[in-house]
């Protein structure tokens, strides 16, 4: 088995496969940056299927078993989190002089590369998916695979059969855009789920508003096939579990 290797710039074929930087491979885990694993490298702490590496360039084929410490270092690979949103927190990797939903991860889920797949707006709560999977992402997103968004809400105003139809019918917002049809489920007279395939700015309120009536709470409690986990409290977050990714990729 070839343990490390330089990296091959001859330019030639025939190489070993599915081999990466050591250092990277360190710091996908989350657990030091980039700076750190080259520093770990050189000091003769890590172990590529039992013996030493010390150039943190250096290639590692993804089933070596790599260590840091004698303490196994896991291969990394896609992460999938729930996110229980709460208000005044952006969806955003990096906002100045804001609160992140990045900021309310432990420091495992640190340089992992997450990303929301999808955004709420600063004062929606609720589900978000945060990933590292950008195919998975954009499958989601895309308007062409029609992925379900539910939101519950509540509205200064009475909600009625009317406004059922309207959003069947699909609402035409005050700039003239004609949002997909969607559906709407009364629960009280101010209060609703709604459900579309969209992603506008500020899509439900602008819906809600073209129908006179303002949106005073809104929360994501659907994602495709996921459900928000309602025992999961504000600004804390769970890896999915296996039902919820085999729902996520059929």
């Amino acid at each position: 088995m070839i343990y490390c290797r330089a990296e091959d710039t001859s330019g030639g074929g025939g190489g070993v496969s599915n081999v990466e930087r050591l250092d990277k491979r360190l710091a996908a885990t989350g657990k030091w940056s980039r700076k750190e694993a080259r520093a770990l490298v050189r000091e003769g702490r890590v172990l590529v299927d039992g013996r030493p590496c010390r150039v943190p360039e250096e290639k590692v084929e993804e089933g070596a078993a790599v260590t840091v410490d004698g303490a196994a270092v896991s291969s990394g690979g896609p992460v999938y989190l729930m996110l229980h949103k709460p208000a005044g927190v952006v969806s955003s990797t990096d906002e100045p002089g804001e609160r992140t939903v990045l900021d309310l991860l432990g420091e495992e889920y640190r340089n992992l590369g997450l990303f929301p797949a999808g955004r709420l707006d600063k004062d929606t709560e609720g589900l978000i998916l945060l990933t590292n999977d950008g195919p998975l992402a954009h499958r989601l997103l895309s308007p062409r695979h029609h992925v379900d968004k539910v939101y519950y809400m509540e509205v200064d105003g009475v909600l009625d059969q009317d406004d059922v139809e309207a959003v069947r019918a699909g609402v035409v917002l005050g700039d003239g855009y004609a949002c997909l049809p969607g559906e709407l489920e009364l629960l009280s007279n101010g209060s609703a789920h709604i459900t579309i395939q969209e992603g506008k700015y500020h899509q439900v309120k602008r819906m809600l508003a073209s129908r006179g009536k303002r949106v005073t709470y809104l929360k994501r409690v659907g994602f495709g096939p996921l459900a928000l986990d309602e025992d999961l409290p504000k600004g804390a977050f769970r890896p999915l579990t296996g039902e919820e990714l085999e729902s996520l990729f059929e």
